[in-house]
């Protein structure tokens, strides 16, 4: 199952992409039966969070977000019209903000971005197996 959401960039589209991650898994789990864990919406709605807030920081105009559901995880990919290339900086517990990058990438399981002819998709993907010690509620 597969979803996509133009967002327009302005001050309002954090809060819509959080929205349409949480209805996106609410759809699934009614129309697929699919267990989403309470810990993997939570990681869903941060890691969309995230993305398209560095997007609404660093890129201009629309973004595009596209969440896609498989047997094992949740995708959640990001497009924006930056070309550059974010990385995580190096830690430092001093530093206050700019740790987003850090906190998506210690939550998922696979990390990528990849280049378009006009700028960039970035595609995270969280394990729906919430594994040994995890709230499986």
């Amino acid at each position: 199952m597969r979803v996509g959401y133009a967002l327009d960039g302005d001050d309002s589209c954090i809060a819509d992409a959080r929205h349409h991650a949480a209805a996106f898994l609410d759809q699934v789990s009614d129309d697929q039966h699919l267990h989403v864990s309470a810990r993997v919406r939570d990681l869903t709605q941060l890691v969309v969070s995230e993305l398209v807030t560095n997007t609404r920081k660093y890129a201009p105009g629309p973004v595009l977000l596209e969440l896609r559901i498989t047997a094992r995880a949740v995708e959640v990919m990001v497009w924006d019209s930056d070309p550059t290339i974010p990385a995580a900086r190096a830690a430092d517990p001093s530093r206050i903000g700019q740790h987003g990058l850090e906190i998506v990438k210690a939550v998922v399981e696979n990390f990528e971005v990849q280049r378009e002819p006009v700028g960039k998709r970035i595609t995270a993907r969280i394990a729906l197996d919430d594994g040994p010690g995890h709230d499986l509620t």
